[in-house]
């Protein structure tokens, strides 16, 4: 298959293993932009392989289309993105995939305690909010994502997690 020529849909879909719809439902929300050949088809950039396949994994640890879709767009359009421009887009992707990785580890971690402990503690509780305290520093399970009952300050007291 000629690069100039692109390839179809149904192409990417064999390879990616995407049913068509999805790849349909990528191109409507600008992740890739196909063209149509002189008989009407679509047509792909076959490195539209590599934006798919990168969608799919980003979608897996979580990312949502619109952050996946800032990310792509750091790639060149028109082109095929060279080994420079992945590098420049997974530079900025590893930033926020190790920041995910930290809260994730952190919430594994912190319901270990929570797990089976039948809130014997809840003053030490991270589920614990008396007075939806922590409603202050937004949505959420605010110290579970790494807030601090100490910081979270209701009518000028400060309050912590051990009741003070």
């Amino acid at each position: 298959m000629a690069v100039s020529a692109g390839v179809s849909i149904g192409y990417l879909a064999e390879r990616t293993g995407l049913a068509v719809s999805a790849i349909r439902y990528y191109e409507a929300q600008g992740l890739v932009e196909p063209w149509r050949n002189a008989g009407g088809q679509r047509r792909f950039h076959r490195a539209d392989l590599r934006r798919l396949s990168f969608i799919m994994i980003a979608q897996k640890f979580g990312f949502s289309l619109p952050e996946i879709q800032g990310f792509l767009k750091s790639l060149p359009g028109g082109r095929t993105p060279t080994k420079a421009d992945w590098t420049k887009l997974s530079t900025a992707f590893r930033s926020h995939l190790d920041a995910r990785i930290e809260t994730l580890m952190k919430l594994r971690d912190d319901l270990d305690g929570c797990i089976g402990c039948g809130c014997l503690s809840l003053p030490s509780c991270k589920l614990y909010n008396p007075d939806d305290a922590a409603a202050a520093k937004g949505q959420g399970p605010r110290y579970l994502m790494g807030d601090k009952a100490s910081d979270t300050a209701k009518d000028g007291n400060t309050l912590s997690n051990d009741g003070n």
